[in-house]
């Protein structure tokens, strides 16, 4: 039996959410990693952050991402990420600890799901959200809050009866089964501003209608929607740029055919576009 357009994103929104397994997975080595930084830095307060941390994470793909908030560390940001390595290597030795700015990563496995990463912060003020110094990668501190970033998507998500967080999870699941070297973080920040300034979500032309705007103001650097962080960078490197903005040209064209194909009642056909824009991973125009 063929499904709708709607139906479909149902089903492919069902598929990209992590189950209850993963996610308990995903706290298995808290309680030693929490334990191991209390021992050497002072730990204040330890939570999750990030994709899981803000129900918008993608099955088989997001890691795992904790904020420490530390009493002792270096003036000098990657100082103290080289300290924070060597104590969680001596915690777990045959694990591969690695810096990856602005956090301390430990693969604790093979999957996404095992793999957990620390970002250690010190709290600079806490009225009304909480706001931290993390590393900047260049030996300096810059400023964040993932309670003000997840408030601020968690109102936009509530003014669109909760379709603002499938909507991310949707472009980040763009992002993730095409390899496009982008930012996460600058997704959920970017899409969660462009839902602010719409008056309805519909996922199947929103898609579109985000990716072709991404296009057409060349990737631009975002300000901070929650008046934290400043200025928030799409991509890493040049290198990364150029390849987000041709993967980029694609998605808007497959994107485009699905829904011009949806306007002429040729389901099917849609169907097919949105597979390619999905790498392969889109429900079947048959259930």
């Amino acid at each position: 039996m063929p499904r709708t357009i709607d139906e479909g994103f149902k089903d492919f929104l069902t598929k990209l959410t992590p189950s209850s397994t993963e996610t308990e997975a995903a706290k298995s080595h808290r309680a030693s990693i929490e334990q191991c930084l209390k021992s050497n830095f002072n730990l204040l307060r330890f939570w999750r952050i990030g994709s899981f941390g803000n129900g918008t994470s993608i099955s088989g793909y997001s890691d795992i991402d904790y904020l420490a908030s530390l009493g002792d560390l270096t003036t000098n940001s990657n100082v103290s990420l080289q300290n924070i390595k060597a104590a969680l290597d001596n915690r777990f030795p045959n694990t591969g600890i690695t810096v990856r700015c602005p956090a301390v990563k430990a693969p604790f496995g093979y999957l996404a799901k095992e793999t957990t990463e620390i970002v250690p912060g010190r709290l600079i003020s806490w009225d009304p959200y909480y706001v931290y110094n993390i590393p900047d990668c260049n030996g300096e501190w810059m400023k964040t809050s993932p309670d003000a970033h997840n408030a601020y998507v968690r109102k936009v998500n509530e003014k669109h009866s909760r379709k603002v967080k499938p909507l991310i999870r949707f472009i980040k699941a763009w992002k993730y089964y095409n390899n496009v070297p982008i930012s996460s973080f600058y997704l959920e920040m970017r899409v969660a501003k462009y839902c602010d300034s719409e008056s309805s979500i519909i996922y199947w032309l929103d898609i579109e209608y985000f990716l072709t705007r991404m296009l057409n103001t060349y990737l631009p650097i975002l300000q901070d929607p929650a008046g934290i962080s400043g200025y928030i960078h799409p991509c890493s490197s040049q290198v990364n740029f150029d390849t987000t903005l041709s993967k980029l040209k694609t998605a808007v064209t497959r994107a485009q055919n699905a829904n011009n194909a949806k306007k002429s009642d040729d389901i099917k056909t849609a169907f097919e576009w949105w597979d390619k824009l999905y790498a392969n991973n889109f429900p079947s125009y048959y259930k």
